[in-house]
Parts: C-alpha cells; structure tokens; sequence
C-alpha cells in the first residue's frame, strides 16, 4: 500500500538530511549556482552574513543541501540521457573538495577560465552593436557600417570562438532570412524518408514494472539482462524522501525565500540601470522585431490547436462537401456525416461559435469536468469523435485535414513553430501502430512541427470498464510497441517513421484529484495493482521515467532519436509532483504551485529548468490573470516560457499565438521568453 506519510507534522530534517548537512562544506561562490543571468552582473561586493542574510552555519547546511539536490538531478538526467545545465554541472565541480584542493595549474585554468568570460562580456557590450557606432561618421561619409559588418570583423576573436564552442553556432552561419528548406537539390524530399537500421533479435522481459533487455531468448530464460543502466524504485524513493525533507526544512526554507527576494530586486535594480541600454541594443538590430523571430510553442493540444472560427469554418465546409460520407456506427448501423447533424438537429445555417460552445468561461473554473467537455462541440461527443480523434471510422482524415490547415498556418507565419501533444491512452496495444498510420498515410507532416506524445492518467476509468486487469497492462500498451520497433524497426515502418519526428513523453490529466502523493519502497508493483484505485502522480511519473531510461539507451545504440519527459506538473495539487518533476523531468508545463515552496522554486532557478506556462489557460482553471506567478518568475530568474495550452478553448483571432506579445506586455515579460 501507499505510505502514510504526510507533508505535516514534525517539521524537524530527517537523519539522513542532517548528516548531509553536517559534512557538505560551504561552495566556493555560492552565487555563480547557477551562472547568473544577464541582470545579476550588478550584485554588490558584500560579504557574509550581510551578503546572505543568515549566519554562516545556517548557510553551510542550505548550501550543502541544496548542491545534494542538483547532484541528484544531474544523475537523473544522465541516466535517461536528458540534459542539464552545462555551466551548473562546471559549477557543482568546483564547488566539491576535490576541485578545492586541486593543483596550481588548475587555479591558472580557472583564472584563465574567467579572463575568457571577460572577452564575451566585452564583445556582448553595447559599443559592439549600438546605434552610436552604427551611426558614427565615417572618413567616407557616403558609407555606413552595417551590424552585420562590425560582428562580422569578430568572427575569429576569442569571444567569438567562446560563443561558438558554448552554442555550436558562429555568427557567419546566422542568416536572419533563412528559412528551414523543405527541398534539397531542387527536388522535393519525403518527409517519412529515414534510415531503417538492422534488427538487434534482442529480447524483452517486464521485472517489477520495468523492461529487462536480453540479448538472446536463452539469455532471458536465464535472467542474464544487458549491461543497460536500470533505474532503481527504492533509490527513487529515498530521494524523494530526501528532497522532500529538504522542503520541509525550516532553515533552508528562509534561506531560500530571501534568495529569492533578492533576485526580484536585484531585477528592479536592473530594469532601473539598463533599460535605455537595452533598447539601443534592440534598435540597433536591422531587421528583427518580435515578429520576426522564430518562436516556438511548446505546450499546445493537438485536439485544440485551432481557433473556434476555424474549427466552426472547418465543420461547415465539411458538412456541405461530404454529407454522405459514412463517419461513425449507431447501434451497428452506418451513419452518415449528414444524419449525425440530423440527429443533434442541426444543420449549417444554425451553427455558430456561440452554440459551437467550445469556449471555456468562468463555469470551467475549479471543474476540470466541464473544462474537458469543452473539447466536445454542441456539447456532443460524437462530433468529437468526428473531427478531433485520430482513431475513428474515418481513421482519423477530418482530424488530419484540419491539423494540415493549422500547420499550413504555422507555415505561412515563417517564424512560428509547435510541439503539439497528441494522445496515447493506453487502452490497447494498437493504438501506436494507429497513430503512426494516421500521420504517415495522411502526410501529417510539417518542418515547423514536432510531436510530443502526452498519456492521461486515466487508468482507474479503464479499470473499472475492465479493459485492463492491471496497472502493469497499461505500461505494456505504452512501451511495448517502442521497444518492438525500436529493436526492429522493419516491425513496424509507419511507427518507425512517425517516431522520427516525436520529441518527448507528457503526462497528463487533473492534478487536483485526491491522492495520497509520496511513496515507501514496497508500494504494490504495477503487476500487483489490479484494483480500481488510481495511482499518484509521482507513480505514473516514475515508471514513465524508467522505462524511458532503457528505451532512449536501446534506441541511441540503434543510431535512433531519443525522448524526454516533459510532464503538466505543479498546475495543481500537492507540491510532490513538482519534487518528482525535479528529479525525473527534463521540462514541466505550469509550474503555478511553485510560488507556495520557496525551496523548490530557488531549486528550479538553480538548475535552470524550463518551464512552459500559460496564464491564460490558468485564469480560467486554476489562477486568476493577475495572481499568475509567471512574472515573478521571469524577474528571479526562472526559465519561463509563454504558451497557449488549448486555442480552441482560450483565443479567439486565427494567428493565436500572435496573443504571446500582447500578453508578454501584459506580464510585463520581455517578448524574447516565448
């Protein structure tokens, strides 16, 4: 069974806490965790308790705790090939002993480390690139230095050479017209064209909810698994544990709230000194304005991902083209696109956005029900099933049609691309080889479009309907059909195909449901949780993370793209699915309850995760627009990023993420952070 342990009670660390506390010196620069921001270049030269606000034996043991906690992230990520900060895990290095008690020639390195930085701040600064050199007179007053020019004659500088070992990216490769081709040679290229490496013949074994690898049926009879990494469910636990002891730690919490007031006003000291020089710079870059530069939306619904008025057009010109056309079973009978209207009495004429209802309002507020319903034109589930569901009686080809109508859209924007979330439910084993069929014989397909492949936690409902006996079969129509194809490609071409352009894993569904949300080591296994009761959060988190801890190393062995776990995470709910989401995920979606745990917010600023957040989204489910957190996010340093989330229920123009901008100026967000 599930612990009993609570968030509440004693409010003391935990043993193992306190004796890492005790050991972990205090690092170097505390400041440089992580390397500061561009505005964070003005802090003073104070010291010591009136640098940081509490006494020196207070901040060994938060900054010991802290330096544990992203030492356990980056395991997490390496384990799963995911990434993390490279300047945080240089800085985790010097923070240790052993980097303290290096030799002289590393000290120099350092040193010379730091003098490199230096020639990046100089060749960064403003008289590189502002109007006032741009406009200097010249011994030739008929001639004026481009931008382009002046960073041109840097292209071999140290700092140019810094900028392009850090980034992979020189500044003579940049052109701010390029588009991303979509013809090689003249020749129009398939999109679904791919390399189809060799089967392995490997074999696979499920052991406590996870996949074993065997490189032979005989090694698997006899339990002889691949040198793969696995991860570990008990580890898992103990540092849940140990990272929830950290948030519970009444030091470290007011250690870390005052890190965080200083960043907000180290902000403000910020906008006051350089906004003027900040918008010379921005002047001073021909050609580029926030229109202009690509932009990527990447927390948006595949279902929703087109405006009301568009879907409404969409099904009006449907009806009138393919009235006959045989969409769906009534009690074992055909209909036809026609008398599924007649049957709702509806017709062309009548339809409108009003009655479309798909809008949500204030009524959706708290209800993620009827914020689900909404996704069901006329409040119908069979229009639904219709038009917005991949698999159906039409397999899918109203849904695909209107999806190359909004990535004909992105398309024409040039700048502006999406990683829709498409759904994997995990009621059966073919709905994989279903999807990938779907995209692939439909030419689903756009440079400007990435997949992220989001699975709701919806295993109760299956349940209880008796398509599953257990947890264990719903991992199974998860991964099985990855680790197939993954081992033989030729399996499955289609899947094999559409897998090339699949970024990430999501997890989805309501984060306010009632749950009991940590963990203890001999919790049922999936093979063992056959009752009707739903698993937490982190559960279905962390055997998401397992098992794609051995995909992404069977897949990278076979030359194959690999994936990330990019779940909606602290929208709601207990703030542990924000400490899973720290361990396990590379990115989360919303990130509101953050604001409510000071620890794990200066810990996500710490190791810089990204997270998408949507306020608009948010004011109509979770938070009213002016108590969303994202700018005071964005002022301390969070990796934030704006977002639509669902168009469909939430923007009324076509372009919709043309509302980024506006609502940048509204948060008072630089339009850079979309």
């Amino acid at each position: 069974m599930i612990g009993k342990q609570h968030l509440t009670g004693d409010r003391s660390p935990s043993p193992r806490f306190r004796n890492h506390q005790e050991r972990r010196p205090l690092p170097m620069e505390l400041d440089d965790l992580p390397p500061s921001s561009f505005y964070q270049r003005q802090a003073s030269a104070a010291s010591g308790l009136h640098r940081v606000g509490v006494p020196i034996e207070e901040l060994n043991q938060a900054s010991g705790a802290l330096i544990q906690a992203l030492e356990i992230r980056k395991r997490y990520m390496a384990l799963s090939y995911q990434s993390f900060s490279h300047d945080v895990s240089q800085l985790l290095a010097e923070s240790s002993p052993s980097s303290r008690r290096s030799s002289m020639d590393a000290e120099d390195a350092m040193r010379s480390h730091r003098a490199t930085e230096a020639e990046v701040e100089q060749y960064l600064s403003l008289h590189v690139v502002s109007s006032e050199v741009v406009n200097k007179p010249h011994s030739n007053p008929h001639h004026r230095p481009s931008v382009s020019s002046l960073m041109k004659s840097n292209l071999n500088s140290p700092a140019e050479q810094v900028l392009s070992k850090a980034t992979g990216i020189r500044l003579s490769d940049v052109d701010s017209q390029l588009d991303i081709p979509s013809k090689v040679a003249g020749k129009a290229t398939d999109p679904w064209d791919c390399a189809m490496p060799p089967s392995r013949h490997y074999a696979y074994r499920w052991v406590d909810g996870q996949v074993r690898l065997y490189r032979t049926e005989a090694d698997a009879n006899n339990d002889r698994p691949m040198a793969y990494n696995y991860a570990s469910f008990q580890q898992f636990v103990d540092d849940l544990h140990s990272l929830i002891d950290m948030m519970r730690d009444g030091p470290l919490t007011s250690f870390c709230y005052r890190r965080l007031q200083f960043l907000s006003a180290k902000f403000k000291m910020h906008v006051l000194l350089n906004e003027l020089h900040e918008q010379a710079l921005q002047k001073a870059v021909p050609h580029r304005d926030f229109y202009n530069i690509k932009k990527v939306d990447v927390h948006i619904h595949a279902a929703s991902s087109m405006n009301q008025k568009h879907l409404l057009r969409f099904i009006k010109r449907t009806l009138r083209e393919n009235p006959d056309k045989v969409v769906t079973m009534d009690k074992g009978q055909p209909m036809t696109l026609k008398a599924v209207f007649e049957s709702i009495q509806m017709n062309t004429y009548d339809l409108n956005v009003d009655i479309l209802d798909v809008h949500a309002d204030r009524n959706t507020f708290h209800r993620f029900d009827k914020f689900n319903a909404k996704y069901n034109p006329v409040g119908e589930s069979r229009l639904r099933e219709v038009f917005l569901k991949t698999d159906n009686y039409q397999n899918g080809f109203f849904f695909s049609k209107i999806m190359k109508e909004v990535m004909a859209d992105i398309e024409e924007s040039k700048y502006t691309y999406i990683e829709p979330r498409i759904s994997i439910y995990c009621k059966n084993k073919m709905e994989w080889s279903k999807l990938a069929t779907w995209a692939v014989k439909n030419n689903v397909y756009s440079e400007h479009v990435r997949w992220v492949v989001q699975v709701p936690r919806l295993y109760d409902i299956y349940r209880e309907n008796k398509l599953l006996k257990s947890f264990q079969e719903f991992l199974n129509n998860l991964f099985n059909p990855l680790f197939e194809v993954s081992i033989d490609p030729s399996s499955n071409t289609d899947l094999h195909k559409f897998l090339k352009y699949v970024i990430a894993f999501d997890s989805v569904d309501d984060e306010s449901k009632p749950e009991n949300p940590l963990l203890v080591g001999d919790v049922r296994r999936p093979a063992e949780w056959t009752n009707e009761e739903n698993p937490p959060y982190v559960y279905y988190l962390y055997y998401m993370y397992a098992n794609m801890v051995v995909l992404n190393q069977l897949r990278r062995s076979q030359g194959l793209n690999t994936f990330v776990l990019r779940p909606h995470c602290g929208e709601s709910g207990p703030s542990t699915h924000l400490a899973a989401g720290f361990l396990l995920a590379e990115n989360i979606s919303h990130g509101l309850m953050l604001r409510k745990v000071p620890v794990l917010q200066y810990l996500y600023y710490l190791a810089q995760i990204f997270i998408a957040m949507s306020p608009l989204s948010n004011n109509s489910l979770f938070l009213n627009y002016h108590l969303n957190p994202l700018p005071e996010f964005f002022a301390r340093g969070l990796r934030v990023t704006l977002s639509t989330d669902d168009p469909l229920q939430f923007h009324y123009t076509k372009v919709n993420r043309s509302s980024s901008p506006c609502l940048s100026v509204t948060t008072g967000c630089s339009s850079t952070t979309t």
